[in-house]
């Protein structure tokens, strides 16, 4: 098979697999979204509170040696 064929075989394999996609619609699309935003937010806060609780204890750490 040369190049063109394999090619061609290739953009047929990948129109029939795009048939297979099922959309999100637009409310589903929102809510996942939102799901994702809020996540992040979650996520964020929680990563920034264990990094102030460790900075701190380390600092402590580091003037008990001092």
């Amino acid at each position: 098979m040369n190049v063109a064929q394999s090619a061609t075989e290739y953009l047929k394999d990948v129109r029939v697999e795009m048939g297979k996609v099922t959309w999100p619609g637009r409310n589903e699309l929102r809510d996942s979204t939102l799901v994702v935003i809020v996540m992040v937010f979650i996520i964020a806060v929680f990563i920034g509170a264990v990094d102030r609780l460790l900075s701190l204890a380390f600092e402590a750490f580091i003037r008990v040696l001092g």
